[in-house]
């Protein structure tokens, strides 16, 4: 693959590096690299070849989970091409080892708030770019404050939350605005997740990081304090903020607001695109369509209960014990079964309003309306990892597209100029314009 950002990495062994490989998102993030890789040996991408490897704990089970993926790929075991390092993360020796080998590092180990800042400081101090796929608020923000001057220093590039928390919404507002004729002022999403006769089902590792993450909210405010935001502007009409639940005429469902990363990643994307680049700021609201009254009654108990536990230490081990008990079933220490996930899908609804050309968008109401949409396979385990290999695809072979000074980024400042969302579309998370504005 070419060298890209700069000839600082050009000498590295590999392009891409997977860490936490065997683990249960890892193996699916080794997939879809090695497809990556035989695209760009079809000649896909300008270097022609992307050299690749897969690191952590157990050379067994990196061998085992590199096997899956040729068998998954219908090609032969793959040879020496694919290095295989042993990396562990309390060990920060090896991960300097690693992050010296390559240009990028994909951080597949969480939850993240443990287990994600040694590979951040790893990559940052030699030289690697790094993408992960958290969801958790704090570790990204956290990362920015301790990271981001070092990393702009060094020309690296940290992007957080690569996965489906939060490209689709993130990206999904930057395409809503570059379609719409005029100035996108405010945009609310609404996600549906469609499964089969199986059901929807999501390995513990994501539960585990929901409850630690809701347990530490207050540090949260702290954190954002210290970090000392610039206030984003409000252009154009206020957005209401609404309800813990509403009824939604549109799909004539109840929704709930979306607990996951993507308000505040679209909160940080406008910030930068705002202040860096002088754009006009999107407001934003995330939502979940839950379904009729008795999906609604059920997520309201099996909602109390959680929130009355995370409080609590022995309430958090209880959660973390037993996530299948907790969440219905929906979450499991096995995670979704192939079936599973080949029945589910998810589709995010974007509503837009805005001014026309020519309009002000500092007086009177908006007058141009649009609606888009993001929808995609599987979100945990199919889209998380075609969104965080097409992020690392973009940071290698888009890099004149990328902000011009390294950082610690929310994927839409990091990828807005770059060609993502069409190497997504080429992947199946597909973007498209439901209705145009009419005035």
């Amino acid at each position: 693959m070419a060298a890209g950002n700069g000839s600082k990495t050009a000498g590295r062994l590999y392009d891409i590096m997977v860490f936490g490989a065997s683990g249960f998102t890892g193996q699916f993030v080794v997939e879809e690299v090695a497809r990556a890789a035989a695209a760009a040996g079809e000649g896909q991408l300008c270097g022609g070849r992307l050299r690749w490897a897969v690191a952590g704990r157990s050379r067994e089970k990196l061998r085992a989970v590199l096997e899956r993926a040729a068998e998954r790929l219908g090609k032969a075991a793959f040879g020496e091409e694919v290095g295989v390092l042993l990396c562990d993360v309390g060990d920060a020796g090896s991960l300097a080892t690693m992050a010296r080998q390559t240009r990028l590092v994909l951080s597949c180990v969480g939850p993240y708030r443990f287990l994600g800042e040694p590979v951040v400081q790893a990559c940052v101090e030699n030289g690697a770019s790094c993408i992960d796929i958290s969801g958790e608020p704090q570790f990204l923000e956290g990362m920015y404050l301790k990271y981001n001057e070092k990393a702009a220093e060094k020309g690296v590039y940290v992007v957080g939350s690569c996965g489906f928390d939060s490209i689709p919404a993130d990206m999904g507002v930057i395409y809503t605005r570059d379609k719409l004729k005029g100035t996108l002022t405010a945009v609310e999403s609404f996600l549906s997740v469609k499964s089969g006769a199986e059901g929807v089902c999501v390995h513990d590792g994501t539960w585990k990081s929901a409850v630690y993450g809701l347990a530490d909210e207050g540090n949260l405010k702290k954190l954002r304090k210290k970090i000392g935001y610039a206030p984003v502007p409000v252009v154009g009409a206020k957005l209401k903020k609404r309800g813990f639940l509403f009824y939604n005429q549109e799909f004539k469902e109840y929704c709930i607001p979306f607990m996951g990363s993507d308000g505040s990643v679209v909160k940080r994307t406008q910030r930068y695109l705002h202040t860096e680049l002088q754009e006009t700021p999107v407001q934003y609201g995330g939502y979940v369509n839950v379904g009729g009254l008795g999906s609604v009654i059920k997520l309201m108990f099996a909602g109390m209960l959680f929130l009355l536990l995370v409080k609590f230490n022995f309430g958090r081990k209880l959660l973390t014990k037993y996530p299948e008990f907790f969440s219905a079933g929906r979450f499991t220490k096995e995670g979704p079964t192939q079936k599973q996930m080949d029945g589910t899908s998810f589709t995010m609804t974007f509503f837009g309003e805005g001014y026309s050309e020519g309009q002000d968008p500092q007086n009177g109401k908006p007058n141009v309306k649009i609606c888009t949409e993001v929808k995609g396979p599987e979100p945990g385990y199919i889209a998380t990892p075609i969104a965080m290999v097409q992020a690392a695809v973009s940071l290698l072979e888009d890099a004149a597209s990328l902000p011009k000074r390294g950082g610690v980024y929310s994927p839409g400042a990091a990828f807005s100029k770059t060609k993502l969302i069409d190497r997504l579309n080429k992947r199946g998370v597909e973007f498209s314009v439901i209705s145009k504005p009419e005035v």
